[in-house]
């Protein structure tokens, strides 16, 4: 890396170890602190002109996303957002349990929370640490030299530093800087709608200690306790083999897609029970329920991948925010030991590509599953029960993914040979 002060149009200065990290929404926060944490100066360019507070819906941070947040300092703070994941329950969409599992023992309970929620510890965290965030940089190109890369923004600005970290999601435009022949994401056949219900659940599901996922007849649903007792969340996966426009979702309105979702699981229980107290005022709609395909570039020159714009898993993994937050931390650790930044952009791959790549490629096997017809969905029915007892047993299925740390303190070595696209 050079040594030189670098200098941007925009008013931003840097000291030689300088990253650009593109994207402000969790990956280029928990990146950027991470970076801090290594000893590099990083400085976060978000798209959007005004903050994500408030914007969102709900997901799961697993207890592998939550050992990589306390590596840079936040699992106090995580760990006080949210609710913990409770037992996971298979339902065969008429209230009948398939099969149930509560994770395993010596691991922390994952947490279910707001995106917002998350978004708001990672701003606060970013202003504390003296982490300046930039608004309103669309990212448009780059100019790479010997000594360093130049980014260039929509609003005719630019910065300059010595790498440049891409967490601008599936869409990323550094993913096609990097490689113009890189894949876009790929469409699953669903999209999603979720929201809360004053429907309160009986015994202890109606207090937040369990997470039930049902094949419907029509569609999957899942749902839990809130953990005031005060009613259910819920989210469904609707097969839609066409992806509709974003905008053509959104004129629909929620009130019509509550009242297909109410159709959808009319013969769900207790899917119909949730939906008829469901408040449309709540709702969320995802238009596109994306994943990422293998990524054969994750670099190139000064510039990097990270997160969802080099993998996103299917929703069905639970697992999208975790990786995110653990390849952050993991790049990190490779620029720390190895200055060399191309030497490190190969370690960072060799770390992270097998990993990332086999939890999506389960995740599309369950993303494919959901989409399936009414035969396919019975089928699951019959099979789930002896599947969870034997070669999907939680710690087969949970072990490798939820009980992987990543170690700070040890020493990252130099990849072998090139890692290449599976």
């Amino acid at each position: 890396m050079s040594t030189n002060g670098t200098t941007s149009t925009d008013g931003t200065t840097g000291t030689g170890r300088r990253v650009l990290v593109v994207g402000g929404g969790i990956a280029g926060p928990v990146t950027a602190l991470a970076l801090r944490k290594a000893g590099l100066e990083p400085v976060v360019f978000e798209a959007y002109r005004t903050s994500a507070e408030g914007i969102g819906g709900t997901f799961m941070i697993a207890p592998n996303g939550l050992g990589a947040l306390a590596v840079v300092g936040l699992g106090e703070e995580v760990g006080g957002i949210g609710q913990p994941v409770g037992p996971m329950v298979i339902e065969d969409g008429k209230g009948g349990v398939l099969a149930e599992f509560a994770g395993l023992d010596d691991l922390p309970r994952g947490r279910l929370m707001r995106r917002a929620e998350l978004y708001e510890v990672l701003q606060r965290r970013l202003a504390e640490d003296g982490i300046e965030v930039r608004w309103g940089k669309r990212l448009v190109g780059v100019e790479e030299g010997a000594d360093g890369i130049t980014a260039r923004f929509a609003d005719g600005t630019t910065a300059t530093g010595d790498l440049l970290v891409g967490a601008d999601g599936t869409g990323s435009t550094v993913r096609t800087l990097i490689d113009p022949a890189a894949p876009a994401a790929r469409y699953t056949g669903l999209l999603g709608v979720g929201g809360y219900s004053s429907y309160r659940l009986p015994g202890r599901a109606g207090r937040g200690e369990s997470v039930h996922f049902a094949n419907g007849a029509r569609a999957f649903f899942g749902y839990w306790g809130l953990a005031d007792g005060s009613g259910t969340a819920w989210f469904s996966n609707i097969p839609q083999p066409e992806p509709l426009d974003p905008e053509e979702v959104r004129a629909l309105g929620a009130a019509e897609w509550l009242r297909r979702c109410r159709e959808l699981h009319a013969d769900d229980l207790p899917a119909r029970e949730v939906l008829r107290m469901a408040d449309a005022r709540s709702m969320e709609t995802f238009p596109r329920l994306e994943i990422m395909p293998s990524v054969p570039r994750w670099h190139r020159g000064r510039m990097v991948l990270v997160g969802d714009s080099v993998h996103a898993p299917s929703n069905s993994s639970g697992q999208g925010a975790s990786l995110a937050v653990e390849s952050a931390v993991e790049l990190a650790r490779c620029l720390r030991d190895l200055p060399d930044h191309t030497a490190a952009f190969a370690a960072y791959e060799a770390l992270r590509r097998p990993r990332v790549e086999k939890i999506a490629a389960d995740a599309a096997r369950t993303n494919n599953q959901k989409a399936s017809g009414p035969v396919g969905r019975m089928v699951f029915r019959l099979v789930a029960p002896i599947a969870m007892r034997t070669f999907m047993s939680p710690e087969r299925t949970l072990r490798p993914v939820h009980g992987y740390r990543i170690d700070w303190d040890r020493r990252v070595a130099p990849a072998g040979p090139a890692v290449t696209a599976a």
